[in-house]
């Protein structure tokens, strides 16, 4: 019996491949910034989707949180409306060839290359001598990862886009020294809720392991947290509503209205004539709510059934190790060793 994925042609989309960390509970910025705009891209391009619990343990992670948090990232998935029918939904560590082939491309790397990584150079500030590996290495497992789908196209926001830079780099560098076997993926950058901000420190992005909670909103805050955490929420002395970079508390809650109603910042501030940033917090939380509200049932309901789950997963690892596999038996094949 053939499996069905080998009956699907999708050789006329192009692909897509990216991943969330399992490292930490998902904030709204994940929610906005990725899993949304991921959801209007399954129809048109070919798309794999990852939980990437490999790069979660550059950090220590408690066993059991990792295991439960990979499960809610992958019913998060779904439950915003990513649909295990139209794309491939698996978990990075039940596919054995990213690590394969990350070693592969280790052994192509440049030190030079990932000691210039910003979030390698930010990251070894705060860890010192003590600072793991994985941390300074993690980036040519992001490449495979990539690469192993023949991937086309890779949603980033703008501090990762180095790390597809190197990506890019060592397919090229692969394909110059053994002939043209990887696609040269590209950014794909959404216009709208790419980027959406630290509620406490507005000039630095949402982050899920900012020590503060005020500075995020997590995707399964229940409403009474999502609006103390955005009447808490960084603002100015100006008093009135606009969309402009010395009001960058004010701009990042007209980004988040934005990327929820799928309107423009102009629309917004319209709206806000005559209005304070009272009325502005008010409204973002209920918009807010509104639009988590539906995903966090969904979520809870998803993690309710393991076995659905269990069957997503396994079923999105089959397909993935199939087309996976077939590209790391050509790195092994060109680099010379011997087939299994």
């Amino acid at each position: 019996m053939r499996c069905s994925f080998l009956e699907n042609n999708t050789d006329k989309k192009k692909v897509i491949f990216s991943g969330i960390q399992p490292s930490g509970n998902l904030t709204l910025g994940n929610y906005l910034g990725a899993i949304k705009n991921w959801v209007s891209l399954q129809d048109q391009y070919d798309c794999y989707y990852c939980v990437v619990d490999l790069h979660a343990i550059t950090v220590k992670q408690q066993p059991k949180d990792l295991r439960s948090r990979t499960l809610e990232v992958l019913a998060i998935y779904i439950a915003s409306g990513i649909a295990p029918d139209k794309n491939t939904l698996f978990i990075q560590s039940h596919v054995p060839a990213h690590s394969e082939a990350s070693w592969l491309l280790n052994c192509s790397t440049y030190m030079g290359e990932l000691s210039r990584m910003t979030q390698f150079k930010d990251k070894s500030k705060k860890f010192g001598e003590s600072i793991g590996v994985g941390l300074f290495t993690y980036p040519i497992l992001m490449a495979s990862d990539i690469l192993l789908y023949n991937t086309d196209l890779v949603p980033v926001g703008q501090d990762q886009k180095q790390h597809l830079e190197l990506a890019r780099d060592l397919a090229a560098r692969f394909n110059s020294t053994y002939s043209d076997t990887f696609t040269i993926p590209d950014p794909y950058i959404a216009k709208v809720g790419a980027k959406i901000m630290d509620l406490q420190d507005p000039t630095k992005k949402m982050s899920k392991s900012e020590e503060n909670p005020n500075s995020y909103i997590l995707i399964m805050d229940p409403p009474e947290v999502i609006r103390k955490k955005i009447s808490r929420a960084v603002t100015d002395s100006i008093g009135v509503v606009n969309y402009t970079d010395e009001q960058p508390g004010v701009k990042n809650l007209i980004n988040i209205i934005c990327a929820i109603k799928n309107t423009t910042p102009e629309e917004v501030v319209q709206s806000y004539l005559g209005k304070g940033y009272a009325d502005l917090k008010k409204d973002t939380a209920e918009i807010i709510i509104e639009e988590l509200a539906p995903v966090q049932e969904r979520v809870k309901s998803l993690l309710s059934d393991k076995k659905y789950l269990e069957e997503i997963y396994k079923n999105g690892a089959l397909k993935a190790n199939y087309v996976a596999n077939k590209t790391l038996r050509k790195m092994q094949k060109k680099i010379g060793l011997i087939p299994r």
